[in-house]
């Protein structure tokens, strides 16, 4: 985390600023989750994703980016590949509620004010506290406990292309690495339940989101000036 937050800065402090856009617009796709409970494949979107996103363009290669985003997360043991799992029959739902802000980073020039529609790969990285439910087992059904905060680092890769002269599409895979093992009921850290954990207990859970977005972009036209 803390050779994370150095990168980002230097990355802030690098560049000098060549534009003052602003993209402001929806956020639409899927989630799945990858941890103790359920399907072990990275990509497989399987419950419904949606929020709100906002950039302030401070380069032709770089943005500021904030993002919020809600999804419920679900997986089920009968949907892994793996036997004993299967043979387990867990499942859980967990409600999610994130909000994010990073910097997003084009590989190419990303110039709407020039004479053709520019299109790029770009990466996406932050920080990202979320709200979600805390779980436990109960019997062989897991079931909610109360609510909790936690951080997690988004990973994201995407490619994005202008639309006319003021929407941009984009279309992005994102992964987020959690700082807590229970998103599943697997890990409950409370004494009430805390005998109850399954699985493996030394590596914390991951959620992916996989979507789309569109914004629209609005400011003035590049300029050169002081950061």
């Amino acid at each position: 985390m803390r050779y994370l937050t150095i990168v980002i800065i230097a990355m802030f402090l690098g560049f000098n600023s060549q534009a003052q856009t602003y993209e402001v617009g929806l956020y639409a796709g899927g989630s799945n989750f990858i941890g103790d409970v359920g399907s072990t494949s990275y990509i497989a979107p399987n419950s419904p994703v949606i929020g709100g996103i906002f950039k302030w363009n401070r380069s032709k290669r770089h943005s500021f980016r904030f993002t919020a985003l809600f999804t419920q997360l679900e997986s089920a043991d009968s949907q892994s590949d793996e036997s004993r799992r299967q043979l387990r029959g867990y499942s859980f739902k967990n409600s999610v509620k994130e909000v994010s802000l990073g910097l997003e980073y084009t590989f190419w020039d990303f110039d709407m004010f020039n004479d053709r529609n520019p299109s790029t790969p770009y990466l996406y990285t932050g920080f990202t506290y979320f709200n979600h439910d805390e779980l436990a087992l109960n019997g062989n059904n897991v079931q909610k406990t109360g609510t909790a905060w936690d951080f997690a680092i988004p990973m994201v890769l995407g490619y994005k292309a202008v639309i006319g002269t003021k929407f941009i599409l984009a279309f992005e895979i994102g992964a987020r690495y959690t700082l807590t093992d229970n998103l599943d009921g697997s890990a409950p850290d409370d004494d009430a339940n805390g005998t109850l954990r399954f699985g493996n207990i030394n590596n914390d859970d991951w959620y992916m989101f996989t979507g789309f977005t569109l914004t629209y972009t609005f400011g003035r036209k590049p300029c050169f000036c002081a950061f």
